[in-house]
Order: structure tokens, then C-alpha cells, then sequence
């Protein structure tokens, strides 16, 4: 039975989340796509009153004189990113067959939407994270600390050169980070809390620390702040990371040149997302600032927000979304996302960067998902889905083994993984290193400047140009067969 990795991320991700939010599936045809909170629509905060008074009304009329119509409230706390919730339902965890409450809710608006000119006025919650539904097959693979970072670590000489600001929206640094030499630029807001109750690092740390690495080796001369907003095993709600962008995370005055975003989630209808609304019109409002996102790892077309703001015409150039190259650069990767409305792809299988720090004492680490007997998207090579092969506990769970094992391996500093979250801090070193050379240019402009100097085309299922660090190392890859 091959893994079901959507279940085995959603239990994950709810675990961590606890009771705060309550966490429902969302569905593209047959397939489940995306989380979203239970029990709640998002509407803005003009809004909010009459929309929970259209629903209150219809709950009232379609469900009987039993129902209570106080059970629709608004939500009212302080929100940068202008949506208050809308409770409509008793969220509960144990109950798994879906969320008529928001479904309801959300068509009983409909009529009020037209009413206003078709625009949208409510949405789910959905919940942003780093890796939900179709990541790829491995989770981190332990790298000798003899070895050195892929992409490797490029020369940098400071005389003359503005260091260009980076903000990475992660999961923060691990302690000690800074055993890692070129890192010295780096700072943190947030440490994260890396060992659960047996000393065993959580699933998802090191991810901001591993990305921090990567943009660091690519452009040695940027000031780069990794910002620990996506604590729940990689995951927050729409809602908290728009009030958390606008409520003290990125400053006043001016925000800094790139903001690296390795997160996102399709959404339903592909629409975009109510919670974002704001901070994509303060980015408007800030021509000094990029925003470069991942593109995702589902392997589908299927939108993947904010990445994909890059191609909203009311958001041209503030937006960068990126893809995957396989680790021989020929090719994309059999995970990653892809459209018309992904800007550039990277190398993002099985890149090797900073993960835990350098200790005497390496870091234990249980697999928690399986790798695939084949690829799960279709391709013939060797990649990620089934290298290295192991078994992963959650995995094991989930097929109800008596015991669940444990495939446990250590790391003492560095890693190598794979996904588009990885290719995405990529970009952003290469874009901070254009606007170094040239003095003076801003990150949209040198974004588009570097696309367009870029050759479009030469890669297979690549139509976009693709970004390659010059300290990049491709590797090889063997065709496998298909399965039969």
C-alpha cells in the first residue's frame, strides 16, 4: 500500500496545531488539495457583520426553529491583515467526513456577492504551510560534515558592494547556527524549538535554518533575518500570517529588498486568498520590496498561493514564483508545481545546505513518511519519491502495524533535501547578487532585468528560463522502469 501522504501531513500538522484550529480537507474534483479551518469562513472587516447576518439568516431558515442563531458570531480581535473569522459551526477533530458548516456558509453568500458586483466577500481559512499534500518522497538525508554545501559557497569581496536585505518567513534557526562560517550574516527572530519529549528533532526543523544556508552560500553579501512565523509543523492559517506580516513583522518605514516565502497552499476555486489581501496591496505600496515564493511540490498546475500572484496583472513585477530543476538541471522535477504562472525554475533536488549545528553530539532524527516503490507523478528517473529508500513512522501508523518502526538517523550540521522551497532561496541569491553588481537597482527591477537576460527554453518540460547558481553542482540521474 503506498503511503498516503496527504493523511499522514494533515495529522501532523493538526497534532500541532492542537486544539486552536480544528483542520478540514478541501478538494479539487476527486482529490484532496488543501486544509482549511473548521467551523469558520474569513470575511473582511467592513464586511464580517453582514456577511454573518446573511448566513445567520439562512442557517435560521434552511436548518429549522431549532437552530441557534448565535451560533454565527464574529470573531473580533485586533487584524492587520483586515479579516476578523466568522464562527458558523462546532469544529471536532473527531469528526472527519468534511465541513457542511463552511460549505453552507459560503453559498449562503453567494447571493450577497452578486448583490455587490460579484465580489468576493467571504472564504475559508485555508492553512499555509511548507510541504501539504504532494511533497517530495524524502525527508532530509544526513551529509558528512567533511563534505560542503551544494550549492557551494560563492566569493565575496565587500568593498563597494550595498548588502542587499532578505527576509525569510520560516519555521526560524536552530541553536548554534552559527557553527556554520558562512552564516555570519544571518539573524533570527525566533529560535525554534527543536527536540520533542524523547530529544529527537521535530519534523520540519531546520528548514528555515537550511534555506537561511542556501542564500547565504549563493550571496555571501546579503543581511538575511529568518523570521520563525510557521511554528505548527510548518503550517499557519491564512488569517495569522497576513496579521503576522502587518503587525510588526516587516517594519514601517521600509521593508527590505527580497522577502524569501517557502510556503503556500492551492485554494478553493483558485482564488486568492481573502487573508492575504491586504499585505499583497501594502506590497503594491512598497516598490522597493520582491517577494519571491515557492511554487510548491504537488506536481500538478493546480494554483499555488502567493506564489502564484506572479502572474495577477494588478501585481506584475512584485511577484516571483519558482519551480524545481531535478538535480541534473536537464529537466523539471517529477515534484514540482508548474503553469503559466510559475516565472522561473531552480535546481531543487537534493541541494545541501546547513540543517542542525556542528556538535560533538549529532541530532537523532525518525523518519516520519515513507518513500514510494515508483513515482508517485509518472516520471523514470531516480528520484525523489523512491531515493533513498525508508520507511517513515507516521506511515507505518497509518497501515496499523502493530509496531511502528522507527528508521532513525543523525545529523551533525549539514543535510541534503529536495523541493521547491529549496530552489526558491536560489533566486533570491541570485537576485541580491545582480543588484550588488549593479549599484543602485531596486530587487523588482533586477528581478526582471536577470529573467530577461536569461535564455528561454533550452530545458526539457521547462518553458521559463531557468536560474542556475554558478556554484552549483549537477549530478547525475538513472532512468528507472515503470512500475507494472
Amino acid at each position: 500500500m503506498a503511503p498516503d501522504r496527504f493523511q499522514e501531513q494533515f495529522d501532523q500538522i493538526q497534532d500541532a496545531m492542537g486544539d486552536d484550529i480544528v483542520l478540514a480537507a478541501g478538494f479539487e474534483g476527486e482529490e484532496r488539495m488543501f486544509l482549511y479551518q473548521k467551523g469558520y469562513i474569513l470575511a473582511r472587516a467592513d464586511d464580517a457583520d453582514e456577511v454573518a447576518s446573511v448566513v445567520r439568516d439562512a442557517f435560521v431558515r434552511d436548518r429549522g426553529d431549532d437552530y441557534q442563531a448565535e451560533n454565527v458570531r464574529v470573531e473580533r480581535d485586533e487584524s492587520p491583515g483586515g479579516v476578523l473569522r466568522i464562527r458558523v459551526g462546532e469544529p471536532d477533530r473527531r469528526e472527519r467526513s468534511g465541513d457542511k458548516d463552511v460549505s453552507d456558509a459560503l453559498r449562503a453568500v453567494e447571493d450577497l456577492e452578486r448583490d455587490n458586483d460579484g465580489r468576493r466577500m467571504a472564504s475559508r481559512n485555508h492553512i499555509v504551510s511548507i510541504a501539504v499534500n504532494c511533497c517530495p518522497g524524502d525527508e532530509p538525508v544526513p551529509v558528512s560534515r567533511c563534505e560542503s554545501p551544494n550549492p557551494g559557497v560563492a566569493e565575496f569581496s565587500a568593498e563597494g558592494e550595498v548588502p542587499v536585505s532578505v527576509l525569510v518567513v520560516d519555521t526560524g534557526l536552530v541553536e548554534n547556527y552559527m557553527s556554520h562560517p558562512w552564516l555570519h550574516r544571518v539573524k533570527g527572530e525566533g529560535k525554534e524549538v527543536e527536540l520533542d519529549d524523547e530529544g529527537i528533532l521535530k519534523q520540519y526543523v531546520g528548514h528555515g535554518t537550511f534555506i537561511a544556508g542556501l542564500v547565504s552560500a549563493v550571496a555571501p553579501g546579503t543581511d538575511v533575518t529568518v523570521h520563525g512565523t510557521l511554528v505548527d509543523a510548518g503550517a499557519i492559517s491564512e488569517k495569522d500570517l497576513g496579521d503576522k506580516l502587518l503587525g510588526g513583522m516587516l517594519p514601517a518605514e521600509r521593508w527590505p529588498d527580497i522577502i524569501s516565502l517557502s510556503a503556500g497552499t492551492p485554494s478553493t476555486c483558485a482564488q486568492t486568498l481573502l487573508g492575504l489581501e491586504r499585505f499583497m496591496d501594502a506590497l503594491m505600496d512598497h516598490p522597493e520590496t520582491l517577494l519571491v515564493a515557492a511554487a510548491g511540490n504537488n506536481g500538478n498546475d493546480v494554483r499555488f498561493w502567493p506564489a502564484a500572484y506572479a502572474d495577477q496583472p494588478e501585481y506584475a513585477g512584485a511577484v516571483v514564483s519558482v519551480g524545481a530543476l531535478r538535480r541534473d538541471g536537464t529537466a523539471r522535477a517529477c515534484f514540482s508545481n508548474h503553469g503559466p504562472w510559475v516565472t522561473t525554475y531552480a535546481p531543487g533536488e537534493r541541494l545541501v545546505s546547513a540543517f542542525t549545528a556542528v556538535d560533538p553530539t549529532p541530532a537523532a532524527y525518525d523518519y516520519q513518511h515513507s518513500t514510494f516503490d515508483h513515482c508517485r507523478y509518472g516520471h523514470h528517473y531516480d528520484c525523489t519519491c523512491q531515493f533513498p529508500p525508508h520507511r517513515g513512522e507516521l506511515t507505518e501508523k497509518m497501515k496499523e502495524s502493530p509496531t511502528a518502526v522507527r528508521e532513525r538517523v543523525l545529523f551533525d550540521g549539514l543535510a541534503e533535501w529536495s523541493g521547491t522551497s529549496f530552489s526558491t532561496p536560489l533566486v533570491v541569491g541570485m537576485i541580491a547578487n545582480y543588484m550588488m553588481r549593479h549599484e543602485g537597482i531596486r530587487s523588482r527591477e533586477a528581478a526582471g532585468r536577470l529573467l530577461a537576460e536569461t535564455p528561454v527554453g533550452r530545458l526539457q518540460s521547462v518553458p521559463g528560463p531557468a536560474l542556475i547558481p554558478s556554484t552549483w553542482t549537477p549530478a547525475s540521474v538513472q532512468s528507472v522502469s515503470a512500475p507494472r
